[in-house]
């Protein structure tokens, strides 16, 4: 286990480093939320244009719950684990760019879980009319992903733990999602 967080450490340094003045406003822009709400309005219109209301509200539940349940699971680890973020690494002073702070603890990213949740969610619900979606899903999440290593606030292996717990969460209430959606499809095909 020391070897895998040595290299975690030697990983995070190095991409950390890769850092200029000159683009921390723009890092700092890509890993704030109110950024991406334009985004999430668009996601909110391809949902809608695809999916009868009855069914957008299940889905807008599913989606309020999948968060909730990724965020509040990394919190949980954060604190469980204890690991420190890299700023407050006392190892890692004067070797790593430290353009933002957080909390104490960083495993695992909540910012990786949330972003891959989304990816995933959105992925799964339309992927059939929208076949470009998932790349530039997918892209997005690794992006603002990365900008918490650039930032200084997580190490790689907080970002995979993070980005793995989203995907996995994605994939679980999409399909719930979809499950209740089609057993809602099925009972107005029997009444009509």
């Amino acid at each position: 286990m020391h070897e895998i967080i040595t290299e975690d450490k030697e990983i995070f340094l190095f991409l950390n480093n890769l850092g200029s003045d000159t683009f921390d406003r723009f890092w700092i822009m890509v890993s704030g939320t109110w950024i991406w709400v334009p985004l999430y309005v668009i996601f909110l219109y391809l949902l809608a244009k695809n999916y009868k209301v009855r069914n957008l509200v299940f889905i807008l539940i599913f989606i309020a719950l999948g968060v909730t349940v990724s965020d509040q699971l990394a919190g949980i680890f954060k604190s469980g684990i204890g690991r420190l973020r890299p700023c407050h690494d006392p190892s890692l002073d004067h070797l790593m760019r430290e353009v933002q702070c957080g909390g104490q603890f960083g495993f695992y990213s909540s910012h990786a879980s949330n972003t891959f949740f989304i990816a995933t969610f959105m992925t799964m619900l339309l992927f059939k009319k929208y076949r470009f979606l998932p790349y530039f899903l997918f892209f997005w999440a690794a992006m603002v992903s990365y900008s918490r290593i650039y930032l200084g606030v997580h190490f790689p292996m907080d970002i995979l733990m993070g980005a793995a717990m989203g995907f996995f969460l994605g994939g679980f209430f999409s399909t719930l999602a979809l499950k209740v959606i089609r057993k809602q499809e099925n009972n107005e095909s029997e009444r009509g």
